[in-house]
């Protein structure tokens, strides 16, 4: 390879300011097709993310439906057990809202104790913070 081809070839003779100019434009090219590679890799990382979510939002679909086909069962099998398959059905209702109730009600006790939405510790401390540095700025004074 000839010297003048080799990039160091190119870099012999020239003045300081010229090598600088020249790292600044080398240096934004990298850090553009750094860029492009990354948008890249997140757009196909993000088809990725929405197919599984998509297979996510199927499989619920289909949990539902096993659900159904579950109460369907439950049902069938009380009847043999009961005069009416209305009977049967309401059993497996009450038991569903029961469970569905339960629920709720820790689901309401967790979104409680969650509220505010605020960092209370940490505001707790920060104001632990200025009183510190409070009693701290007059004896630095002295």
């Amino acid at each position: 390879m000839s010297s003048a081809n080799s990039p160091e070839g190119d870099l012999h003779g020239r003045s300081t300011g010229e090598l600088l100019q020249r790292l600044a434009r080398e240096t934004s090219v990298l850090v553009r097709q750094e860029l492009d590679l990354a948008k890249a890799e997140m757009t196909e990382k993000g088809k990725r993310a929405g197919r599984g979510a998509g297979m996510f939002g199927a499989a619920g679909a289909v949990g539902l439906l096993a659900l159904g086909a579950l109460t369907a069962c439950l049902i069938a099998l009380l009847a043999t057990a009961l005069d009416h398959v209305w009977l049967a059905a309401l059993v497996v209702t009450v038991v569903y809202g029961a469970v569905a109730g339960v629920l709720a009600l820790m689901g309401r006790r967790e979104v409680q104790e969650s509220t505010p939405p605020l960092p209370e510790q940490t505001i707790d401390t920060v104001k632990e913070d200025v009183q510190w540095a409070r009693t701290q700025r007059p004896s630095a004074k002295r």
